[in-house]
C-alpha cells in the first residue's frame, strides 16, 4: 500500500478483545491515512500504541458527531484520507458513525470498508442458533416498560434475534424475554468474545436466568443475546385460531388475549387481536 492514500473515508474494524484478530489491511490503512477518527481517543490511543501508530486523532462520538462530521468533510475536500474506529469491533454498528457515512456519501466521497471483527457475527457464528436469517436489535431500551414493547414487537419474528446487553441489566433482560417469548426457548448468551473468560452457553431462557442469577462472573462484561426465532407453521387452520381465540376472549382482556394466543398459535399478535375483537362482538 503506497504512503499516500486518496482521500476517502475508511471504515476500519479493530479487535473486540483478542489483539491478535487485528487485520493486516487494517494496520496498513491506519499507518496510512492522515487522520483517525475514534469514540474515545484515549481507549483508540492504547491500541494504536501497542502497533507503534502514530498518527493524529479526532474524537468522534453520539455527542459531537454531526460537528465532527462536517469537520472531516472539509477535510477530505481537502484531499487528506480519514479512518473511523469505534472503542472495539465494526464502526457502526451499535457506534456512531451513520451520520458521517451519511455526508460523506452525499457528497460523492468514497467510504471504503476495512471488515474484521464484529461481536454479533462472532456470536451468531458459535451460537449453535439459526444463522440462515437474522435480525439485529442492538442495546434494548433501559426503561422496564418501553423493553417489553419492544420485545412485544418482535413477538411473531422468526428469524434468530441478536441483541447487545449490558450486565447489570442481563438477568432483568432475560426475564422480560421469557414473559415475551416463554421460559423454553432456546437462547445464547456470549459473553467476552475473544477474551480471557470468553463464555457462549446456549439452552433455554429460563435455563440462561438461572444460570445467571446463581453465577456473578456472568453479569460481568457485555454480552450479545441471541434468541431463536418463532417457529413458523404452515398456514395455521382458521378454524383452530377462532377456536383458541375463543377460549381466551371468554378469560381475559382482548389485548391479552391476543398476546397469548399469538404465542400459543405462532401467528401474528395484530392478527390475534384482530380477531378478538371479532369474537367480542
Amino acid at each position: 500500500m503506497s504512503e499516500q492514500l486518496p482521500a476517502c473515508l475508511y471504515i476500519v474494524a479493530t479487535p473486540i478483545g483478542n489483539l491478535g484478530d487485528m487485520t493486516e489491511r487494517a494496520l496498513e490503512v491506519l499507518q496510512n491515512v492522515s487522520i483517525i477518527a475514534a469514540e474515545d481517543t484515549r481507549h483508540s490511543g492504547l491500541l494504536l500504541q501497542h502497533y507503534s501508530i502514530k498518527k493524529p486523532m479526532i474524537s468522534l462520538h453520539q455527542h459531537n458527531e454531526q460537528q465532527r462530521s462536517e469537520m472531516l468533510l472539509e477535510k477530505l475536500q481537502q484531499g487528506e484520507s480519514i479512518a473511523l474506529i469505534s472503542d472495539a469491533g465494526t464502526p457502526l454498528i451499535s457506534d456512531p458513525g451513520y451520520r458521517l457515512v451519511s455526508l460523506i456519501k452525499q457528497h460523492n466521497i468514497q467510504v471504503v470498508p476495512v471488515p474484521g471483527s464484529c461481536a454479533l457475527v462472532a456470536a451468531l457464528s458459535a451460537s449453535g442458533l439459526a444463522s440462515d436469517r437474522f435480525c439485529f436489535e442492538g442495546f434494548l431500551a433501559t426503561k422496564k416498560s418501553t423493553r417489553l414493547q419492544q420485545l412485544e414487537n418482535l413477538a411473531a419474528e422468526s428469524r434468530t434475534m441478536i441483541f447487545y446487553e449490558s450486565p447489570r441489566r442481563l438477568a432483568a433482560t432475560l426475564t422480560d424475554l421469557i414473559d415475551v417469548f416463554g421460559e423454553q426457548r432456546q437462547a445464547c448468551i456470549a459473553r467476552e468474545l475473544t477474551k480471557l473468560h470468553e463464555t457462549i452457553n446456549t439452552q433455554t431462557l429460563a435455563e440462561l436466568l438461572t444460570w445467571v442469577e446463581n453465577d456473578p462472573q456472568q453479569q460481568k462484561g457485555e454480552a450479545v443475546l441471541l434468541v431463536s426465532g418463532v417457529e413458523q407453521t404452515s398456514n395455521t387452520d382458521d378454524a383452530e385460531i377462532e377456536r383458541v381465540m375463543s377460549i381466551l376472549v371468554a378469560e381475559m382482556p382482548s389485548k391479552q388475549a391476543a398476546k397469548v394466543g399469538a404465542k400459543l398459535l405462532n401467528i401474528n399478535k395484530n392478527a390475534a387481536y384482530d380477531v378478538a375483537l371479532s369474537l367480542k362482538k
